[in-house]
């Protein structure tokens, strides 16, 4: 019978003899052949104009005694959101994000003679979508008392939306490179096996650095244009452009 193993067990004196039949024993099937595949990337970027400012600005006060920085801070905040208030920016677009009050010695010695005084800082985070306004903003802003000015940040309130239109472009490179690997070999694409999104992220060159500030690892071999780059205002303000990208992996079976 096909499959089936038989043992008969004979016994002559002190020996034992064990005897198996295998019936229908197949030899090992050789491993199957790897799938024959080409795995490649896209990269695409979409530059859009934005249509929103985040301004991270801080106000730091001092004097020996501390109620009076105090005052003095809480003045000079006082200030700064009526400003913000006058240019129509709501309650829920401005935050107060940090605040630290540090003693401050001179020449590290922790000693009443060499007391400087209460340092009192605090950040207040505001959102502009109305770019129209910024200049006139952050001058008013300084002219209220706020004394540093810790990053400003063009952004864009649809980035899902230019995301996924960045991705859907890359995954159209990726596609396009691999038939052109395959045309060159004399082969023909398959079907998709495997898709793996690798990056998506933003890019703007206004910071508090010198230098980019980064969302994410920019990539490029695909670019679209979502817009151009419109001036803001009457004033010197060029926000530019924002650069979203993705980058994806996908591999494709080659055809028989």
């Amino acid at each position: 019978m096909k499959g089936k193993t038989t043992c008969m067990l004979s016994v002559f004196g002190a020996a034992t003899v064990l005897v198996f039949s295998l019936a229908g024993w197949a030899a090992p099937q050789p491993a199957s052949e790897p799938p024959r595949l080409v795995t490649v990337t896209g990269d695409a970027e979409v530059r859009i104009v934005p249509d929103e400012a985040i301004l991270s600005l801080g106000v730091e006060t001092w004097d020996k005694s501390l109620k009076a920085a105090q005052e003095e801070n809480d003045e000079i905040v006082n200030r700064l959101l009526a400003v913000v208030a006058e240019h129509g920016i709501a309650p829920e677009h401005v935050q107060t994000e940090f605040m630290s009050v540090e003693p401050r010695y001179r020449d590290g010695y922790y000693d009443e003679r060499d007391f400087v005084g209460f340092f009192v800082r605090r950040t207040v985070v505001v959102t502009l979508r109305d770019l129209s306004r910024f200049e006139d903003l952050l001058a008013e802003a300084l002219g209220a008392g706020v004394n540093y000015v810790h990053g400003i940040e063009f952004r864009t309130t649809e980035l899902r939306k230019y995301r996924d239109q960045a991705r859907a472009l890359a995954i159209q490179a990726a596609q396009e490179k691999a038939d052109a690997l395959a045309g060159e070999l004399g082969q023909r694409l398959g079907e998709p096996t495997s898709i793996n999104e690798v990056q998506s992220g933003w890019w703007s060159s206004y910071g508090a650095w010198w230098g980019p500030r980064w969302g994410g690892t920019m990539a490029q071999n695909v670019i679209q244009e979502a817009g151009g780059s419109t001036p803001v205002g009457d004033g010197s303000l060029a926000p530019g452009q924002i650069n979203v990208n993705a980058r994806v992996s996908v591999s494709f079976e080659l055809a028989e």
